[in-house]
């Protein structure tokens, strides 16, 4: 089996990919262009693998997150690991980031001009990563990415398209914290559901770059 040549990277397309992230990270670190720099102790770029086929989308930081400046590492960060665990997906070999990569205070939910400002971060982090699959954790980036007013609950577990990727729905860990049953159709039983069904979309986009 051989890997097809149109996924494969020449060194200077590749340095100049590792210069733009290198650039787009530093803007983030620096950025005061809303209300959410004033608080911060540090901002949360997001993390894994650049190479990846998947891509997950949470609101913003947390506590926890704001202090070590990595996304999804508290509570709800150790329950998606668990998540993507059960299914067969390792966290390093997909990429996590937020809307917003600043915490909003309280960790309420991000104001549109705070989510219109951040989300070019997002877009352009996108662009540069190219996915295959772009997960939104919850309401608010299925919102965003969607430009739709449908809830969470209604939305979780269907594909969309948004420019090119697969976009897929799924509860926000959090959620499922504060919902802890296992009984049939309650949210924990629904992401399993959901989670598995990802997998079987990421695995088909594997098989395909492979002769």
């Amino acid at each position: 089996m051989r890997i097809k040549e149109s996924i494969l990277v020449s060194p200077s397309t590749l340095a100049r990919k590792e210069a733009a992230w290198a650039e787009l990270r530093e803007k983030v670190e620096n950025c005061k262009r809303c209300s959410l720099a004033e608080r911060r102790i540090k901002t949360v770029f997001g993390q894994g693998s650049l190479k990846t086929p998947l891509v997950l989308v949470g609101e913003g930081p947390g506590a926890d997150e704001d202090k070590e400046g990595l996304a999804f590492v508290g509570r709800a960060g150790q329950l998606l690991t668990q998540i993507l665990s059960a299914a067969g997906i390792s966290r390093d070999e997909v990429f996590i980031t937020n809307v917003v990569k600043c915490r909003p205070a309280n960790n309420r939910v991000p104001s549109s001009e705070e989510m219109m400002v951040c989300g070019d971060f997002l877009e352009a982090q996108l662009l540069l990563l190219c996915p295959k699959i772009l997960v939104c954790l919850g309401n608010t980036p299925t919102k965003w990415i969607l430009k739709t007013t449908e809830g969470i609950t209604s939305l979780r577990g269907r594909w969309f398209e948004w420019r090119g990727i697969d976009v897929f729905p799924m509860f926000h860990p959090s959620y499922l914290l504060r919902n802890d049953s296992r009984r049939k159709g309650s949210p924990k039983d629904l992401t399993w559901q959901d989670v598995r069904n990802l997998k079987e979309r990421l695995d088909r986009y594997r098989e395909e770059t492979i002769e």
